[in-house]
């Protein structure tokens, strides 16, 4: 009998060459393994999403962000993330990143300077302000996800006039986490 799959694996290659993909969803890694840099470093500029959800990561490192520079999604949802370094900028053909439940104070301004990201996802993070005039200039953004965050209220009045995107918001007093 052949190895049976995990569901992800198997969805990740029906995607077949079209599309390479790297899972390590739920591993309770604390840093991305340095071994993976060897074992990829003939096809990194191949692979066009990596899932790092729901692991224990408190940071990435540049040389993660220059290594996958072909990325065009990142899934980190769940992790301790409360930056990320400047070598994102070097994600020229990101289209998605999903950065949801982690521990973001601040707005991760890199990535304002991305000219594919289509959506990014800050869902429940500590989120105060927002570069609202950086994110209109942005071609390519259709869709930015602040729900429950502590958006400040300048963020809530000054944004709708300016923006050609969908921004999800909670209801100003919704700034609990969802149940």
């Amino acid at each position: 009998m052949g190895r049976r799959r995990r569901p992800r694996e198997r969805d990740c290659a029906a995607q077949g060459a079209r599309r390479h993909c790297r899972h390590l969803a739920e591993c309770k890694l604390v840093s991305f393994p340095i071994g993976i840099y060897k074992v990829l470093r003939n096809v990194t500029d191949q692979i066009h999403l990596i899932t790092l959800a729901n692991n224990e990561l408190k940071s990435l490192t540049s040389k993660f962000m220059t290594t996958f520079c072909q990325l065009q999604e990142l899934h980190l949802e769940g992790n301790f993330l409360h930056s990320l370094p400047n070598e994102v900028s070097t994600l020229q053909h990101l289209k998605a990143i999903d950065l949801s439940r982690n521990q973001f104070h601040d707005f991760p301004e890199q990535l304002t300077t991305l000219p594919a990201l289509e959506t990014i996802n800050l869902e429940e993070n500590e989120i105060v302000d927002v570069p609202v005039e950086k994110l209109a200039a942005m071609p390519a953004l259709r869709s930015i996800n602040l729900r429950f965050n502590p958006l400040n209220a300048e963020v809530r009045v000054i944004a709708p006039p300016l923006i050609k995107f969908d921004m999800l918001m909670s209801p100003e007093d919704a700034r609990a986490s969802p149940p």
